[in-house]
């Protein structure tokens, strides 16, 4: 049986390289600055229980697959030294993984990854309001069409790297949907649930609204996962 453990990410400012800022100030203003504190307190501190949920797993041999990852070796294990530097709990918990045994493989296609991002960034630097609508209007036009496209890659790539009896990790952010197209052979395990991750962010700018379900979904987020089970590979979400 080839088995897969997937964790639904939220991602930090340090995943974003140059387009950080941007989503810093849109989330202030969206948020406010004690709301939006508070909020990537809550994302520290769901990188803290999955990373304490690795700390009890028997990684060695482990294949990692990582959203945004387009290379592996030397160069991929540069960009996961340089993004953990950058203070990514993700790409942190990805080096932990290595030194500990696990297998860095090449994710996504390039081309793909660089589209959406170039598409993000063009919102980033439009200089006049109506540049940014623009933009943004550009890149919810594709938004979709290039998420589907990089979920079948990943897929694919799941399936053709990861070989009978062996284990693997993903680490793909909730509103990717590669699960649905991950070969049926391969036994999935959701650490976290997806659909509670992506309501918890849909909710974000709307807290004040739908306080109570919003602060339900953050209790859950940084609750401990259950440890793994002896012979197997414990955790909390559907199979």
């Amino acid at each position: 049986m080839r088995t897969l453990i997937y964790v639904p990410v939220i991602h930090t400012s340090a995943d974003l390289g140059s387009i950080a800022g941007d989503v810093i100030k849109r989330g202030i203003a969206g948020m406010g600055e004690e709301a939006w504190a508070k909020h990537r307190n809550t994302v520290d501190r769901f990188w803290d229980a999955i990373s304490k949920y690795f700390d009890s797993v028997d990684v060695t041999g482990m294949k990692i697959y990582q959203d945004g990852m387009v290379a592996e070796g030397d160069v991929g294990r540069r960009i996961v030294e340089d993004t953990a530097n950058a203070g990514s709990k993700n790409y942190q918990l990805v080096q932990n993984l290595l030194e500990r045994g696990a297998v860095l493989v090449k994710t996504e296609d390039f081309k793909l990854v660089k589209r959406e991002y170039y598409r993000l960034l063009g919102i980033t630097l439009a200089k006049t309001i109506v540049q940014k609508i623009i933009a943004m209007i550009r890149y919810k036009l594709v938004k979709g069409m290039l998420l589907k496209k990089r979920d079948a890659f990943i897929a694919a790539r799941i399936d053709e790297t990861l070989g009978a009896g062996e284990k693997g990790i993903l680490f793909i952010g909730a509103f990717h949907n590669v699960k649905e197209k991950l070969h049926k052979s391969i036994h999935v395990r959701e650490i976290k649930d997806r659909e509670k991750v992506r309501k918890y962010q849909n909710l974000l700018l709307f807290h004040k609204k739908h306080k109570d379900q919003f602060d339900r979904l953050g209790e859950y987020l940084i609750s401990d996962v259950a440890p793994m089970k002896t012979g197997g590979l414990g955790g909390c979400g559907a199979d």
